[in-house]
């Protein structure tokens, strides 16, 4: 594909009044509303139903990353609150090393009130098991806007324990609200796993137990993926052209028995949410990359596909990586993607895409409209016309790619 010189972000906008941002869940997961767009057509149905409009023998990915009580709020002795949000160990390489660690763990942050912080320590007193201990947080270095924090605790607990009882569930700034009890369990997707992310994979959060359980009786295949979903999915484009814009780099994971299975399949490939879309594609390049270079290659730049030539499907692409992981012994395929998907971009993995209704002027809706073209203002007048609600906490879309 080409690189276009310019892609006006104000293309890319609608009016969204905040009464048709959802700022709760329903009471039940499934009873959403659903809008299915394909070959220029659109109907109506409730979430529920998904079963009987995808195609049968599918592959379905799902995201089953885990989101974290990242935002950790400090007080100093003067009164002023400073706001610790953790984004990513500050190494990568091991997330769940980084949740298991005790006394000590370093990470990537974004600090609110930062200028009130200085070079002083913060200190504040937490409870855990009715047993008190004292957690620290230093500013030990910035990258970029980031802020380098060395956490540290003195009793025998795990960097997960300390943010589960002294963090909040880092719910999107549009809701407006400070999170909830609810939010502990609704700002999760039924088929979390792994923590690392400071936001929710949304797509997903429509999907009961029973739901998943039904799909077998079409045979549609359930296939996991791990992409742990940085702060960069709030933040929306700033530049006049969406070039400009910069993605922050997420880690993701995927077994190489899932990869197998992408190798083999002449099935229809449906990715819950744009984070599994991301991946699944960012997986293609990364593929091409290592068949070019003879090893496996792990980080995907924001615009790398611009530089690379499609010259294998998808299934000849990941098939030579698992010869190459093989040849490492690697079982499971790690790495980093900053791609960014816009206009004019040519899917090679995804068929179908189950997703949410996105913020104006966002890089996820860049990405639906990149998926099915023009269309999106149609599904989303649609949408607005209908009653359907809006964003994270929102109702449902199921897209055919164009």
């Amino acid at each position: 594909m080409r690189k276009n010189e310019t892609i006006p972000i104000h293309e890319y906008s609608y009016e969204l009044p905040d009464n048709r941002i959802a700022k709760y869940p329903l009471s039940e997961r499934d009873a959403s509303k659903l809008l299915e767009y394909r070959t220029g057509m659109i109907k109506e149905t409730i979430f529920k139903n998904l079963k009987d409009l995808l195609p049968e023998d599918s592959l379905l990915f799902i995201n089953n990353t885990q989101v974290i009580h990242a935002r950790l709020l400090f007080r100093r002795p003067t009164g002023a609150s400073i706001e610790v949000f953790c984004l990513s160990p500050y190494d990568p390489s091991d997330y769940q090393l980084a949740f298991t660690s005790t006394h000590n763990s370093t990470w990537k942050c974004m600090v609110g009130n930062l200028k009130k912080w200085k070079d002083e320590k913060l200190e504040t007193p937490l409870e855990i098991n009715h047993k008190k201990f004292n957690l620290t947080a230093e500013k030990i270095g910035m990258e970029s806007n980031e802020v380098i924090v060395h956490f540290s605790w003195n009793n025998e607990v795990t960097f997960a324990e300390v943010i589960d009882t002294a963090g909040s569930v880092p719910i999107p700034p549009y809701l407006n609200r400070n999170a909830e009890v609810i939010d502990n369990e609704r700002y999760q997707t039924v088929y979390s796993k792994y923590r690392g992310s400071v936001a929710a994979p949304t797509a997903g959060f429509h999907f009961t137990p029973g739901m998943l359980d039904q799909l077998k009786t079409k045979n549609i295949h359930l296939k996991e993926i791990t992409l742990h979903v940085g702060a960069g999915t709030f933040q929306p484009v700033k530049s006049n052209n969406v070039l400009e814009h910069k993605m922050h780099p997420e880690f993701f994971s995927i077994g190489i028995e899932n990869l197998k299975a992408l190798a083999s399949t002449k099935k229809n490939i449906i990715a819950t949410g744009t984070t599994t879309l991301r991946t699944l594609e960012s997986l293609y390049w990364l593929a091409v990359k290592s068949v070019r270079e003879q090893k496996v290659v792990t980080s995907l730049g924001q615009w790398d596909h611009y530089n690379l030539i499609a010259e294998l499907s998808f299934q000849e692409a990941i098939s030579e990586l698992i010869i190459l992981m093989l040849k490492q012994n690697l079982k499971v395929f790690s790495a980093e993607t900053g791609i960014m998907i816009v206009p004019g971009y040519t899917f090679q993995v995804v068929d179908l895409l189950i997703t949410n209704f996105h913020q104006p002027q966002s890089t996820l809706l860049l990405l639906v409209a990149a998926f099915i073209g023009n269309a999106w203002k149609k599904v989303y007048d649609y949408a607005l016309e209908h009653d359907f609600r809006f964003l994270s906490y929102g109702d449902s879309s199921l897209l055919w790619k164009f």
